[in-house]
Protein backbone atom coordinates (compact mmCIF):
# COMPACT_ATOMS: atom_id res chain seq x y z
CA UNK A 1 0.00 0.00 0.00
CA UNK A 2 1.29 3.44 -0.87
CA UNK A 3 1.64 5.58 2.21
CA UNK A 4 1.10 8.92 0.49
CA UNK A 5 -1.47 10.19 -1.95
CA UNK A 6 -2.85 13.52 -3.09
CA UNK A 7 -5.67 14.67 -0.83
CA UNK A 8 -9.09 14.72 -2.35
CA UNK A 9 -11.85 13.61 -0.04
CA UNK A 10 -10.37 12.08 3.05
CA UNK A 11 -12.23 11.22 6.21
CA UNK A 12 -10.79 8.92 8.74
CA UNK A 13 -12.45 6.66 11.27
CA UNK A 14 -12.22 8.38 14.62
CA UNK A 15 -12.41 7.55 18.26
CA UNK A 16 -9.87 4.73 18.16
CA UNK A 17 -9.40 3.16 21.55
CA UNK A 18 -7.22 5.13 23.96
CA UNK A 19 -5.55 4.10 27.20
CA UNK A 20 -8.12 3.93 29.99
CA UNK A 21 -6.03 6.14 32.26
CA UNK A 22 -6.14 8.90 29.64
CA UNK A 23 -9.88 9.05 29.16
CA UNK A 24 -11.42 7.81 32.39
CA UNK A 25 -13.37 10.21 34.57
CA UNK A 26 -11.64 10.61 37.91
CA UNK A 27 -12.65 14.00 39.29
CA UNK A 28 -15.82 14.94 41.08
CA UNK A 29 -14.86 18.57 40.55
CA UNK A 30 -12.37 19.11 37.72
CA UNK A 31 -9.63 21.65 38.40
CA UNK A 32 -9.46 24.99 36.63
CA UNK A 33 -6.54 24.87 34.18
CA UNK A 34 -4.50 27.76 32.77
CA UNK A 35 -2.10 26.82 29.98
CA UNK A 36 0.87 28.84 28.70
CA UNK A 37 2.95 27.75 25.74
CA UNK A 38 3.47 27.41 22.01
CA UNK A 39 2.04 25.31 19.18
CA UNK A 40 2.50 22.08 21.12
CA UNK A 41 -0.45 23.15 23.26
CA UNK A 42 -2.21 25.80 21.12
CA UNK A 43 -5.87 24.74 20.85
CA UNK A 44 -6.75 27.39 18.27
CA UNK A 45 -5.21 30.63 19.46
CA UNK A 46 -3.19 31.40 16.35
CA UNK A 47 -6.22 30.79 14.15
CA UNK A 48 -8.70 32.83 16.19
CA UNK A 49 -6.26 35.50 17.32
CA UNK A 50 -4.28 36.12 14.16
CA UNK A 51 -6.53 34.61 11.53
CA UNK A 52 -3.75 32.23 10.52
CA UNK A 53 -5.10 29.42 8.36
CA UNK A 54 -4.91 25.96 9.90
CA UNK A 55 -6.52 24.02 7.10
CA UNK A 56 -7.94 20.52 6.87
CA UNK A 57 -6.70 17.75 7.14
CA UNK A 58 -5.63 19.20 10.51
CA UNK A 59 -8.24 17.97 12.97
CA UNK A 60 -9.51 15.15 10.76
CA UNK A 61 -9.04 12.26 13.21
CA UNK A 62 -11.00 13.41 16.25
CA UNK A 63 -12.79 16.66 15.51
CA UNK A 64 -13.54 15.88 11.84
CA UNK A 65 -12.67 19.50 11.07
CA UNK A 66 -9.85 21.94 11.67
CA UNK A 67 -10.03 23.51 15.13
CA UNK A 68 -6.80 25.47 14.89
CA UNK A 69 -4.75 22.68 16.45
CA UNK A 70 -1.61 21.66 14.58
CA UNK A 71 -2.34 17.94 14.62
CA UNK A 72 -4.79 15.51 13.13
CA UNK A 73 -6.58 15.43 16.49
CA UNK A 74 -6.07 16.08 20.16
CA UNK A 75 -2.95 17.54 21.77
CA UNK A 76 -1.29 16.51 25.02
CA UNK A 77 -3.08 19.33 26.88
CA UNK A 78 -6.40 17.95 25.61
CA UNK A 79 -5.63 14.51 27.02
CA UNK A 80 -4.56 16.04 30.33
CA UNK A 81 -7.87 17.90 30.54
CA UNK A 82 -9.81 14.75 29.75
CA UNK A 83 -7.86 12.80 32.36
CA UNK A 84 -9.44 14.96 35.06
CA UNK A 85 -12.83 15.12 33.34
CA UNK A 86 -12.37 18.77 32.41
CA UNK A 87 -13.63 20.41 29.23
CA UNK A 88 -11.07 21.11 26.51
CA UNK A 89 -9.57 24.56 26.93
CA UNK A 90 -10.75 27.49 24.83
CA UNK A 91 -8.11 29.84 23.41
CA UNK A 92 -7.95 33.18 25.20
CA UNK A 93 -8.24 34.97 21.86
CA UNK A 94 -11.31 33.09 20.65
CA UNK A 95 -13.95 35.82 20.12
CA UNK A 96 -16.97 33.68 19.28
CA UNK A 97 -17.23 30.33 21.02
CA UNK A 98 -15.06 30.56 24.12
CA UNK A 99 -15.95 28.90 27.41
CA UNK A 100 -13.66 30.01 30.20
CA UNK A 101 -15.56 28.42 33.08
CA UNK A 102 -12.90 25.73 33.57
CA UNK A 103 -9.80 27.67 32.52
CA UNK A 104 -8.07 29.40 29.64
CA UNK A 105 -5.46 28.48 27.06
CA UNK A 106 -3.03 31.35 26.47
CA UNK A 107 -0.68 29.27 24.28
CA UNK A 108 -0.08 30.53 20.74
CA UNK A 109 1.80 28.77 17.95
CA UNK A 110 5.21 30.29 17.36
CA UNK A 111 5.54 31.66 20.89
CA UNK A 112 8.85 31.79 22.71
CA UNK A 113 10.15 33.36 25.91
CA UNK A 114 12.32 35.91 24.09
CA UNK A 115 12.21 38.62 22.98
CA UNK A 116 9.84 39.99 25.62
CA UNK A 117 6.81 42.11 24.73
CA UNK A 118 6.54 40.54 21.29
CA UNK A 119 3.20 38.83 20.70
CA UNK A 120 2.82 36.24 21.97
CA UNK A 121 5.87 35.71 24.13
CA UNK A 122 5.52 34.08 27.52
CA UNK A 123 5.45 37.36 29.39
CA UNK A 124 2.67 38.62 27.08
CA UNK A 125 0.69 35.48 27.91
CA UNK A 126 1.18 36.15 31.63
CA UNK A 127 0.02 39.73 31.10
CA UNK A 128 -3.09 38.38 29.38
CA UNK A 129 -3.70 36.12 32.38
CA UNK A 130 -3.47 39.08 34.76
CA UNK A 131 -6.00 40.98 32.67
CA UNK A 132 -8.28 37.94 32.62
CA UNK A 133 -8.11 37.62 36.41
CA UNK A 134 -9.03 41.29 36.94
CA UNK A 135 -11.88 41.21 34.41
CA UNK A 136 -13.23 37.95 35.88
CA UNK A 137 -13.55 39.63 39.28
CA UNK A 138 -15.19 42.71 37.75
CA UNK A 139 -17.73 40.68 35.82
CA UNK A 140 -18.46 38.39 38.76
CA UNK A 141 -19.23 41.49 40.83
CA UNK A 142 -21.91 42.48 38.30
CA UNK A 143 -23.59 39.09 38.61
CA UNK A 144 -22.14 37.47 35.50
CA UNK A 145 -22.50 33.69 35.54
CA UNK A 146 -19.97 30.92 34.89
CA UNK A 147 -17.04 33.07 35.92
CA UNK A 148 -13.99 31.63 37.67
CA UNK A 149 -14.30 32.63 41.32
CA UNK A 150 -11.40 34.47 42.88
CA UNK A 151 -10.67 31.59 45.28
CA UNK A 152 -10.33 29.17 42.37
CA UNK A 153 -7.20 30.86 41.06
CA UNK A 154 -5.19 29.50 43.99
CA UNK A 155 -6.57 25.99 43.38
CA UNK A 156 -6.03 26.09 39.63
CA UNK A 157 -3.31 24.24 37.72
CA UNK A 158 -0.84 26.40 35.79
CA UNK A 159 0.64 24.39 32.90
CA UNK A 160 3.78 25.74 31.25
CA UNK A 161 5.11 24.19 28.04
CA UNK A 162 7.48 26.56 26.26
CA UNK A 163 11.13 26.87 25.22
CA UNK A 164 11.22 24.75 22.06
CA UNK A 165 10.97 27.74 19.74
CA UNK A 166 13.67 29.67 21.61
CA UNK A 167 16.16 26.91 20.87
CA UNK A 168 14.91 25.87 17.44
CA UNK A 169 14.63 29.41 16.09
CA UNK A 170 18.13 30.24 17.30
CA UNK A 171 19.57 27.37 15.28
CA UNK A 172 17.38 28.35 12.31
CA UNK A 173 18.89 31.85 12.39
CA UNK A 174 22.32 30.31 12.00
CA UNK A 175 23.50 30.74 15.57
CA UNK A 176 26.24 28.39 16.68
CA UNK A 177 25.82 25.71 19.32
CA UNK A 178 27.81 27.83 21.77
CA UNK A 179 25.59 30.85 21.12
CA UNK A 180 22.44 28.81 21.68
CA UNK A 181 23.81 27.35 24.91
CA UNK A 182 24.73 30.83 26.15
CA UNK A 183 21.11 31.89 25.64
CA UNK A 184 19.63 29.07 27.77
CA UNK A 185 19.99 30.90 31.13
CA UNK A 186 18.07 33.84 29.66
CA UNK A 187 15.26 31.53 28.51
CA UNK A 188 15.09 29.90 31.93
CA UNK A 189 15.02 33.29 33.62
CA UNK A 190 11.89 34.19 31.66
CA UNK A 191 10.14 30.98 32.72
CA UNK A 192 11.17 31.56 36.32
CA UNK A 193 9.85 35.12 36.19
CA UNK A 194 6.54 33.89 34.75
CA UNK A 195 6.09 31.32 37.53
CA UNK A 196 6.90 33.91 40.20
CA UNK A 197 4.44 36.40 38.72
CA UNK A 198 1.71 33.76 38.57
CA UNK A 199 2.55 32.83 42.16
CA UNK A 200 2.22 36.48 43.19
CA UNK A 201 -1.26 36.48 41.62
CA UNK A 202 -2.32 33.49 43.70
CA UNK A 203 -1.06 30.54 41.66
CA UNK A 204 0.16 27.63 43.79
CA UNK A 205 0.04 24.58 41.52
CA UNK A 206 2.43 24.43 38.59
CA UNK A 207 2.91 21.71 35.98
CA UNK A 208 6.05 22.34 33.90
CA UNK A 209 6.97 20.41 30.73
CA UNK A 210 10.52 20.31 29.44
CA UNK A 211 11.21 20.37 25.71
CA UNK A 212 11.41 17.38 23.37
CA UNK A 213 14.19 16.07 21.12
CA UNK A 214 14.29 18.87 18.55
CA UNK A 215 16.86 17.08 16.44
CA UNK A 216 14.37 14.32 15.63
CA UNK A 217 11.75 16.59 14.05
CA UNK A 218 11.32 15.92 10.30
CA UNK A 219 11.28 19.69 9.70
CA UNK A 220 14.78 20.06 11.16
CA UNK A 221 16.08 16.95 9.45
CA UNK A 222 14.78 18.03 6.04
CA UNK A 223 16.33 21.49 6.41
CA UNK A 224 19.68 19.94 7.30
CA UNK A 225 19.61 17.23 4.64
CA UNK A 226 22.52 18.71 2.69
CA UNK A 227 24.40 20.09 5.67
CA UNK A 228 27.34 18.64 7.60
CA UNK A 229 25.43 18.49 10.90
CA UNK A 230 26.23 15.26 12.72
CA UNK A 231 23.44 12.73 13.24
CA UNK A 232 23.22 10.32 16.14
CA UNK A 233 22.57 6.59 15.83
CA UNK A 234 18.82 7.24 15.65
CA UNK A 235 19.13 9.67 12.73
CA UNK A 236 18.53 12.82 14.80
CA UNK A 237 20.65 15.98 14.75
CA UNK A 238 23.04 15.68 17.68
CA UNK A 239 23.63 19.33 18.61
CA UNK A 240 19.91 20.14 18.56
CA UNK A 241 19.18 17.37 21.03
CA UNK A 242 22.21 18.29 23.11
CA UNK A 243 20.95 21.88 23.45
CA UNK A 244 17.49 20.60 24.38
CA UNK A 245 18.98 18.40 27.11
CA UNK A 246 20.99 21.30 28.55
CA UNK A 247 17.85 23.43 28.62
CA UNK A 248 15.98 20.61 30.35
CA UNK A 249 18.69 20.16 32.97
CA UNK A 250 18.51 23.85 33.76
CA UNK A 251 14.71 23.78 33.86
CA UNK A 252 14.73 20.87 36.29
CA UNK A 253 17.20 22.68 38.55
CA UNK A 254 15.12 25.85 38.39
CA UNK A 255 11.97 23.96 39.42
CA UNK A 256 13.87 22.44 42.36
CA UNK A 257 14.99 25.88 43.51
CA UNK A 258 11.51 27.35 43.17
CA UNK A 259 10.01 24.63 45.35
CA UNK A 260 12.14 25.95 48.19
CA UNK A 261 11.68 29.61 47.36
CA UNK A 262 7.89 29.71 46.85
CA UNK A 263 6.16 28.83 50.09
CA UNK A 264 3.17 26.54 49.65
CA UNK A 265 3.75 25.99 45.94
CA UNK A 266 3.56 22.61 44.22
CA UNK A 267 5.82 22.51 41.17
CA UNK A 268 5.89 19.35 39.07
CA UNK A 269 8.60 18.97 36.41
CA UNK A 270 7.70 16.56 33.59
CA UNK A 271 10.37 14.95 31.40
CA UNK A 272 8.71 15.15 27.98
CA UNK A 273 12.11 14.71 26.29
CA UNK A 274 12.60 11.16 27.59
CA UNK A 275 9.04 10.17 26.70
CA UNK A 276 9.31 11.43 23.13
CA UNK A 277 12.79 10.06 22.53
CA UNK A 278 11.66 6.64 23.75
CA UNK A 279 8.74 6.85 21.34
CA UNK A 280 11.10 7.57 18.44
CA UNK A 281 13.82 5.09 19.35
CA UNK A 282 11.38 2.28 20.14
CA UNK A 283 8.68 3.22 17.65
CA UNK A 284 7.93 -0.33 16.53
CA UNK A 285 7.39 -1.38 20.15
CA UNK A 286 4.53 1.13 20.30
CA UNK A 287 3.09 0.25 16.89
CA UNK A 288 4.59 3.16 14.95
CA UNK A 289 6.70 3.17 11.78
CA UNK A 290 8.97 5.74 10.13
CA UNK A 291 9.30 7.89 13.29
CA UNK A 292 11.27 10.59 11.45
CA UNK A 293 8.75 11.09 8.65
CA UNK A 294 5.73 13.40 8.63
CA UNK A 295 2.29 12.05 7.83
CA UNK A 296 1.12 15.33 6.28
CA UNK A 297 3.53 17.35 4.17
CA UNK A 298 5.27 16.99 0.84
CA UNK A 299 8.33 15.44 -0.72
CA UNK A 300 7.83 11.84 0.31
CA UNK A 301 10.39 9.74 2.22
CA UNK A 302 12.56 10.01 4.17
CA UNK A 303 10.99 13.03 5.89
CA UNK A 304 8.00 14.12 3.76
CA UNK A 305 8.66 17.72 4.68
CA UNK A 306 9.17 20.73 2.42
CA UNK A 307 8.78 24.18 3.94
CA UNK A 308 7.38 25.45 0.63
CA UNK A 309 4.45 23.01 0.73
CA UNK A 310 3.33 22.31 4.28
CA UNK A 311 0.35 20.41 5.61
CA UNK A 312 -3.01 21.79 4.52
CA UNK A 313 -1.69 23.96 1.73
CA UNK A 314 -1.89 23.24 -2.03
CA UNK A 315 0.30 20.33 -3.05
CA UNK A 316 0.47 18.57 0.31
CA UNK A 317 0.37 14.79 0.68
CA UNK A 318 -1.14 12.97 3.62
CA UNK A 319 -0.75 9.39 4.82
CA UNK A 320 -3.80 7.18 5.12
CA UNK A 321 -2.94 5.87 8.61
CA UNK A 322 -1.86 8.70 10.89
CA UNK A 323 -2.05 6.34 13.85
CA UNK A 324 1.01 4.57 12.46
CA UNK A 325 3.22 7.67 12.42
CA UNK A 326 4.65 9.79 15.22
CA UNK A 327 4.94 13.10 13.36
CA UNK A 328 1.87 14.74 11.90
CA UNK A 329 3.30 17.69 9.97
CA UNK A 330 7.04 17.57 10.56
CA UNK A 331 6.92 19.57 13.80
CA UNK A 332 3.86 18.41 15.73
CA UNK A 333 2.72 14.95 16.73
CA UNK A 334 -0.21 12.86 15.58
CA UNK A 335 -3.09 12.30 17.96
CA UNK A 336 -1.95 8.70 18.37
CA UNK A 337 1.52 9.84 19.45
CA UNK A 338 0.08 12.55 21.70
CA UNK A 339 -2.14 9.96 23.33
CA UNK A 340 0.83 7.75 24.10
CA UNK A 341 2.87 10.68 25.44
CA UNK A 342 -0.06 11.67 27.65
CA UNK A 343 -0.38 8.15 29.03
CA UNK A 344 3.31 8.20 29.95
CA UNK A 345 2.87 11.58 31.64
CA UNK A 346 -0.07 10.28 33.65
CA UNK A 347 1.93 7.25 34.79
CA UNK A 348 3.99 9.62 37.03
CA UNK A 349 7.18 7.78 35.96
CA UNK A 350 8.47 10.94 34.31
CA UNK A 351 7.41 13.49 36.93
CA UNK A 352 9.49 15.15 39.64
CA UNK A 353 8.14 14.81 42.26
CA UNK A 354 6.21 11.70 41.20
CA UNK A 355 2.78 13.22 41.20
CA UNK A 356 -0.23 12.49 39.03
CA UNK A 357 -2.13 15.19 37.18
CA UNK A 358 -5.15 13.82 39.04
CA UNK A 359 -3.61 15.20 42.22
CA UNK A 360 -5.18 18.51 41.23
CA UNK A 361 -8.73 17.20 41.36
CA UNK A 362 -10.87 19.13 43.86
Amino acid sequence: MELFFTPAIFLFSIFFSLPTHVTSSVCRTPPVIFNFGDSNSDTGGIASGLGFQINYPNGRTFFRRSTGRLSDGRLIIDFLCQSVDASLLSPYLDPLDANFSNGVNFAIAGSATLPRYVPFSLNIQVMQFKHFKVRSAELAATGAKNMIRDDMFSKAVYVIDIGQNDIADSFARGESYAQVVDKIPLILAEIQTAIKELYDKGGRRFWVHNTGPLGCLPQKLAAARNSSLEKDSFGCISIYNSAARLFNEGLNKMCTELRSALNGATIVYVDIYSIKLDLIVNSTKYGFSSPLMACCGSGGPPYNYDRRVTCGFPGYQVCDQAEKLVSWDGVHYTEAANSLVASKILSTDYSTPRMSFRFFCQ
